[in-house]
């Protein structure tokens, strides 16, 4: 009895000693950025790929947006669409593709001009 007294001691002991490094390994890592909102930016929860999808700083859909969310890079990078040159989608890369045009949808009820 002693002695699984002494080793669920030792047990908590143990595992209270690395709350701490935890805690602070935790705290130093970065969060990862949540995507941008605010008036040039898509409201969470819009439709990929509607009129309200867009983000007006970097003029590109919100939710295709690497600027605005770096989690969706990985995701470039594997289908091979990553320009190296100016860390962005080379879909999205208008200084190598100068003449690319990425167009805005029009609201929903509105015909495409």
């Amino acid at each position: 009895m002693a002695r699984s007294v002494f080793l669920s001691l030792i047990v908590l002991f143990a595992s209270g000693c690395d709350s701490p490094k935890q805690d602070a390994e935790q705290k130093a890592r970065p969060a990862a950025p949540a995507p941008a909102s605010g008036p040039e930016h898509a409201a969470a929860g819009v439709k990929p790929g509607s009129h309200e999808d867009w983000c007006g700083e970097h003029e590109v859909p919100e939710s295709l947006c690497t600027r605005c969310n770096p989690a969706l890079i990985a995701a470039f990078k594997a289908s091979n669409d990553w320009c190296v040159e100016h860390d962005l989608p080379e879909s999205q890369c208008r200084l190598c593709n100068p003449e690319l045009k990425i167009v805005r949808p029009p609201p929903a009820g509105e015909a495409k001009p």
